[in-house]
C-alpha cells in the first residue's frame, strides 16, 4: 500500500505538468522544459472554480456530490495515515473504520494512543464538523429549491385528462371561469359529467404566488371547477407538455397585451408551441385575436383544430349602444341556465324538409342549419335535411339530450308543398308596411341610414373600428366628436382612415381634454348643442363612454370607476343645460356596478362588451362549432340580432301566436326568437301556438340582415 501512495506522489506532478502544458497556447515555445508556469496554474484553478460555480447555480445537488467525494477522500487518506503510523499493527480496513469514526464522532480522536494518531484524529474530527454543517446547509438549500420549483409549478408534470387549459390572465378570465363553472354545474345535473368538478389549468408568466391568490378567490366563488396554476413560458412546447395538453379537453389562449399586433404575435407563437404536441389535432384550441387577418392565418394552420375568436368588442359596443336591450339578449343567450344556441345532428330526420323542422319543433326556436362548416340562417323551406347537417336552435341546455324521431315532429297543418299565393297574401295584409324606414347598415341606393350626432368620451386604439362600425349604420351628415386627454398626434390613425376614404357618412372631430373634468365636458356639450341647433331637423344626440384598453388589462375596476364617473357627470350636465340626449351609455366591465348605476339612474345604460366576448369564448370552448354562429351574429356584414317594433308584424288589436309572428318574420327573411312585452324579454316562448296579448309599444326579437324594414319574400 505504501508503494502505491509513493507512486501517486511521484507521478501526480508529471500529469499536472503535461495537462497544463497542453492547455496553454504556445506552451512549448515559451518553455522548452515543459514546466508549468504559476500564472497558468492560477488560471486553470480559477477556471475550475468558475465551472464549478456555474454547475452549482444550475443544480444545488452538485455541492452534495462534492462533499461526499471529499468525505470519502478524507476517510481514505486518514485510514492510510493510520495504517502507516501504526506500522501495520492493524489491517487497512480497521484503519479506515477508525478514520470514519473520527470523522463522524468528534470525541473519537481522544481514544487514539500516540500523539500523531490523536492529531490525525483531531484533523478528521474538525473536517467532520465542517462536513456535516455544510451537508446540512446543502440539503436545506436543495429542499428549498425543490419547494420553490413546486410553488412555481413550471417543471411539475400535470397528470390529468379531460381538463381545460387557460393561457393568460386578463379581464375576460372571471367571466370565462363563471361560464365554465355554470356549464359543468348543468352537466352534473344532466348526468353527462365524468367528475364532480371540472379541472382547469391556469398558465401564465405571472409569478406563482400572484396566480395562487387569483385561483383561491375563484375556487371559493365557484364550486364546480378546480383551478391548478402553472407559472411558465407560454411560447415553449415543454410548458404545454407539462400541462398535459395532449389529453386536454380544450385549450383557451387569452391576450395579455394592449397592442393589437402584440396580441396576435403572442397568440401565434403560443399556437406554434402547441403544434409539435402529439394528438393536438383533435383538441380544440380557442384563441382570442384582434384582427380578421390573424383569424384566417390561424385557421390555415394544418394539423391543429384552431378556433380563433375575433375580439370585436368595438363593433359589439356600437351594436349595443344603438339598441338598449340588446346586451341583455346577448347575455341571456350566453347563460347556460337559460335558453342558449345549440347545434345538434338528427340523422334519423334526414330527408325531411326544412319547413317541417322549422315548424315541427314546438319546444325550441329553429334558427338555421350548419352545413359544411357554414351557418345558414335562411334555408329554403323545401330544402332537404341531410344526415351530415346540424340544426341550429335556441333551447335550454337539457333539451339537447332528447333524441327525436320523425313521429315526434308535429306535422299537423304543416304543408310540405309551397304555400298558395292567397295564403301568403293574407299574411302580408297583416303586416304593416312603412313608406320609409331607416336601414341600419349604411345607406343604400333607395334608403339612407339615420343622421345622428355622437359624443364619444375616451380613447383607445380600436376607436377607429368603432367609427367604421358607426359609419356602417348611420347615414350621410352624421357627426362624431371625440373628447379625450390623448393628444391629437396619438390619434393619427383616425385621420388616416378618414383620408383613405373608409369613412363616408360620418364627420369626425377631435377635442383634447379630460372627460372627468366638469368644465371641459360642459363646454364640449354646449358647443355641440350650439353647433346643431341651427338645423331645421332635430338630430338625435348620443353620449357614449369607453374605457382605456390598458386599464382594462391592468385594473378593470379603475377603468369602471372612471367610466361611471364620466357617465354620471355627463348626465348631470345635460339635465342642467336641458339637452335632450337619446342615449347615455358607458362601457362597464363589472356587471354589478352597471346594474347598480341603472337602478339609481334608469335613464342610463351600461354595456358589458368584455363580459359578452368572454362568454362567447367560453361557449366556443364547450362547442367549437358555435364559433361560426357567433362570428356571423356579431359581424355587421352578416345576420344580427335586432329588436324591431311589433307594428311591423301585426295590426293594432290583433292577438297573434308566436308561430304566426314567426311566419310573418320569415316572409321578411327574418328568424323570430322572442319578444319584449312591457319591458320584459321572452326568449323561446312556450307554447308557441297560443295567442299573445301584445301592445303596439312592444317589440319582436329577430335575427335579420337589416335593422329596419326590408322587402318581404313571396
Amino acid at each position: 500500500m505504501s508503494r502505491i501512495v509513493e507512486k501517486i506522489i511521484h507521478e501526480l506532478p508529471l500529469h499536472i505538468q503535461n495537462s497544463v502544458g497542453a492547455g496553454l497556447p504556445f506552451a512549448c515555445a515559451s518553455n522548452s522544459l515543459n514546466k508549468p508556469s504559476l500564472g497558468g496554474i492560477k488560471w486553470n484553478l480559477a477556471r475550475f472554480f468558475f465551472l464549478f460555480n456555474i454547475r452549482l447555480e444550475k443544480n444545488v445537488a452538485t455541492s452534495l456530490v462534492v462533499l461526499v467525494i471529499a468525505c470519502l477522500s478524507f476517510v481514505v487518506i486518514g485510514g492510510i495515515l493510520f495504517f502507516k503510523f501504526r506500522k501495520e499493527d492493524q489491517s487497512l480496513e480497521d484503519c479506515l473504520w477508525d478514520a470514519w469514526a473520527c470523522l463522524v464522532s468528534a470525541d473519537s480522536h481522544l481514544e487514539q494512543k500516540s500523539r500523531v494518531e490523536k492529531f490525525i484524529g483531531f484533523v478528521l474530527a474538525i473536517w467532520g464538523i465542517l462536513f456535516y454543517s455544510q451537508l446540512l446547509s446543502t440539503m436545506t438549500e436543495q429542499l428549498r429549491d425543490n419547494m420553490q420549483r413546486l410553488r412555481e409549478g413550471a417543471q411539475v408534470q400535470v397528470i390529468e385528462a379531460d381538463h381545460i387549459i387557460i393561457c393568460g390572465i386578463n379581464s375576460h378570465l372571471p367571466f370565462i371561469l363563471k361560464q365554465l363553472n355554470s356549464y359543468h354545474q348543468h352537466a352534473v345535473r344532466l348526468g353527462t359529467a365524468t367528475d364532480s368538478k371540472q379541472t382547469l389549468v391556469l398558465m401564465s408568466d405571472t409569478p406563482r404566488d400572484e396566480m395562487d391568490k387569483i385561483a383561491d378567490e375563484f375556487n371559493t366563488d365557484f364550486k364546480h371547477i378546480d383551478i391548478l396554476t402553472k407559472s411558465c413560458n407560454l411560447k415553449m412546447t415543454k410548458s404545454f407538455e407539462r400541462a398535459a395538453a395532449s389529453t386536454a379537453r380544450a385549450i383557451i389562449i387569452l391576450p395579455t397585451k394592449s397592442d393589437g399586433y402584440r396580441i396576435d404575435t403572442e397568440a401565434f407563437l403560443s399556437v406554434l408551441a402547441l403544434q409539435p404536441i402529439q394528438r393536438i389535432e383533435s383538441i380544440p384550441t380557442i384563441v382570442e385575436v384582434s384582427s380578421s387577418s390573424m383569424y384566417y392565418l390561424l385557421k390555415s394552420i394544418s394539423g391543429m383544430k384552431v378556433e380563433p375568436v375575433e375580439n370585436i368588442t368595438s363593433k359589439l359596443f356600437v351594436q349595443c349602444s344603438r339598441q338598449k336591450d340588446l346586451i341583455k339578449i346577448y347575455r341571456h343567450l350566453l347563460n347556460y341556465s337559460k335558453n342558449v344556441f345549440n347545434l345538434s345532428s338528427f340523422p334519423n330526420l334526414a330527408g325531411m324538409k326544412y319547413r317541417q323542422i322549422r315548424l315541427g319543433f314546438q319546444e325550441v326556436v329553429v334558427c338555421g342549419l350548419l352545413r359544411d362548416g357554414k351557418v345558414n340562417f335562411h334555408p329554403k323551406d323545401d330544402e332537404m335535411l341531410m344526415e351530415t347537417d346540424k340544426v341550429l336552435f335556441i333551447a335550454p341546455l337539457s333539451w339537447t339530450q332528447k333524441q327525436l324521431l320523425p313521429k315526434d315532429i308535429e306535422t299537423e297543418n304543416i304543408s310540405v308543398d309551397d304555400e298558395l299565393e292567397t295564403s301568403k297574401q293574407s299574411r302580408l295584409q297583416k303586416i304593416i308596411k312603412r313608406s320609409k324606414m331607416f336601414l341600419s347598415k349604411g345607406s343604400s341606393d333607395s334608403v339612407e341610414g339615420p343622421r345622428e350626432t355622437i359624443l364619444l368620451l375616451g380613447w383607445r386604439e380600436d376607436v377607429v373600428d368603432m367609427i367604421e362600425e358607426f359609419d356602417n349604420y348611420l347615414g350621410p351628415g352624421s357627426s362624431l366628436e371625440i373628447l379625450s386627454d390623448v393628444s391629437i398626434e396619438d390619434r393619427g390613425r383616425v385621420s388616416d382612415s378618414i383620408g383613405s376614404g373608409k369613412i363616408k357618412n360620418i364627420q369626425v372631430s377631435h377635442r383634447v381634454g379630460n372627460p372627468m373634468n366638469y368644465d371641459t365636458l360642459k363646454e364640449t356639450i354646449m358647443n355641440m348643442q350650439t353647433k346643431y341647433r341651427k338645423d331645421e331637423e332635430a338630430i338625435p344626440l348620443s353620449i357614449l363612454v369607453i374605457s382605456d384598453r390598458e386599464s382594462l388589462l391592468g385594473d378593470p375596476s379603475r377603468a369602471d370607476t372612471q367610466s361611471a364617473y364620466s357617465l354620471l357627470l355627463a348626465e348631470s350636465i345635460c339635465n342642467k343645460l336641458g339637452v335632450n340626449v337619446q342615449n347615455l351609455a358607458s362601457e362597464i366591465v363589472d356587471s354589478k356596478l352597471g346594474k347598480q348605476i341603472t337602478r339609481i339612474k334608469p335613464s342610463l345604460s351600461y354595456i358589458a362588451v368584455e363580459e359578452v366576448m368572454s362568454l362567447v369564448t367560453a361557449q366556443v370552448a364547450g362547442n367549437s362549432e358555435l364559433n361560426e354562429v357567433w362570428k356571423d351574429i356579431l359581424n355587421a356584414e352578416g345576420d344580427e340580432i335586432y329588436i324591431k317594433d311589433i307594428e311591423l308584424y301585426m295590426k293594432d288589436g290583433e292577438n297573434p301566436s308566436f308561430t304566426d309572428l314567426s311566419e310573418r318574420a320569415w316572409l321578411r327573411r327574418e328568424v323570430a326568437i322572442g319578444y319584449i312585452k312591457g319591458g320584459k324579454k321572452v326568449i323561446n316562448p312556450v307554447p308557441k301556438t297560443e295567442p299573445i296579448s301584445l301592445e303596439m309599444t312592444d317589440s319582436l326579437i329577430v335575427i335579420s340582415e337589416l335593422e329596419g324594414d326590408q322587402p318581404s319574400t313571396i
